[in-house]
């Protein structure tokens, strides 16, 4: 029981005297140039940081994708149906099948 209100007695302190800040720019600071000058360092560093990263991450991805395209084999075939008329007069569907490059082009036979 007494360690119940021994923290619940430390967290109503903990509270009151900490408080929080809803303005981030209601900073308190002196006269001197430092924070305002940490800021915008900081500022410039961590976007510059960050760019270079992003630009690391677009070449190695790029690379990925390049080098992955040239081993791919992927086979994509479209299949259509004609009409063909058979000798005894007979109208059949005949399945014709194209293959296709990634685009949806066909490709010419032979490749």
């Amino acid at each position: 029981m007494k360690t119940r209100l021994f923290v619940s007695l430390l967290a109503v302190g903990t509270t009151v005297l900490t408080g929080c800040n809803s303005n981030p720019d209601a900073r308190v600071t002196s006269n001197q140039p430092g924070p305002a000058i940490g800021t915008a360092v900081g500022t410039a560093v961590g976007a510059v940081g960050s760019n270079v990263v992003g630009l690391g991450v677009g070449v190695v991805e790029g690379a990925k994708d390049a080098a992955k395209s040239t081993f791919t084999n992927e086979r994509r075939v479209v299949r259509t149906w004609r009409e063909e008329k058979t000798s005894d007069g007979r109208i059949i569907k005949v399945p014709v099948e194209i293959e296709v490059d990634k685009d949806g082009r066909p490709i010419p036979a032979g490749n």
